[in-house]
C-alpha cells in the first residue's frame, strides 16, 4: 500500500513538474514571438522611411525653380534627410522622421501659394507618392506600437514577468509622435 501512495506522489509531482514547464515554455515562445513582432514591424517601417527618403531629392528638385522664397524650407527638409540616412538608432531615425513629416506637411501647405507648382504633373505625382507612404507609414506606426504594447503588457503581467525577468526582456518604447507635429501647420500669404 505505500508503494502505491510513493508511485501516486511521485506522478503527480512529476505532473506538477511538467505542467510547470509547459507554462515556462508556453511564456517564452511567447515573448520571443513579440519580441520578433517588433523587429519585424519597426523593419517594415524603416522600409517605407527610406522609400520616402528617397523620393525626397526629387521633390526637391521638382520645387526649387518655383519655390525661390522657400529655400530655409527646402534646406530643412534636405537637412532632415541626412540625420534619416545618417541615423543609426531606431529613435535617431524616429526623430528624423518626426523632422521630415513636419517640413513635408510645411511644403505641401505653402505649395498652395504656387498654381503653377500646383499644376506640375511631376509635383503631383511625387506629392501622391510621398502622401501615400505617409499614410502607409501610420499603419505600421499604429501596429508597432500594438506589438510593443502587447509585449510590454506580457512582460508586467504575472507569471509571464517571471519568465520575461530570467530572458533579461525590458519595456520597449512606442513610436511617438513629435509635439510640433500635433501643431496646426502655418500657411503665410
Amino acid at each position: 500500500m505505500a508503494i502505491g501512495l510513493t508511485v501516486i506522489v511521485v506522478v503527480v509531482v512529476v505532473l506538477i513538474v511538467l505542467a510547470f514547464l509547459g507554462m515556462f515554455i508556453g511564456i517564452y515562445n511567447s515573448l520571443v514571438r513579440l519580441r520578433n513582432d517588433i523587429k519585424k514591424s519597426w523593419a517594415n517601417i524603416d522600409v517605407l522611411l527610406k522609400q520616402r527618403t528617397d523620393e525626397l531629392p526629387k521633390l526637391i528638385a521638382s520645387v526649387k525653380g518655383y519655390m525661390k522664397h522657400e529655400k530655409g524650407l527646402l534646406e530643412n527638409i534636405t537637412k532632415a534627410r541626412t540625420q534619416f540616412m545618417n541615423a543609426k538608432t531606431m529613435s535617431a531615425k524616429a526623430r528624423a522622421d518626426n523632422v521630415i513629416t513636419g517640413a513635408l506637411k510645411s511644403l505641401f501647405a505653402v505649395a498652395e501659394n504656387y498654381p503653377n507648382l500646383k499644376a506640375n504633373e511631376n509635383f503631383m505625382q511625387l506629392q501622391g507618392r510621398i502622401s501615400g507612404l505617409e499614410n502607409e507609414l501610420a499603419d505600421r506606426r499604429e501596429f508597432y506600437n500594438e506589438s510593443v504594447n502587447n509585449f510590454n503588457i506580457k512582460i508586467q503581467s504575472f507569471p509571464d514577468m517571471i519568465v520575461a525577468r530570467m530572458m533579461n526582456a525590458k519595456e520597449q518604447e512606442m513610436f511617438k509622435v513629435a509635439e510640433a507635429d500635433k501643431q496646426d501647420v502655418k500657411v503665410e500669404f
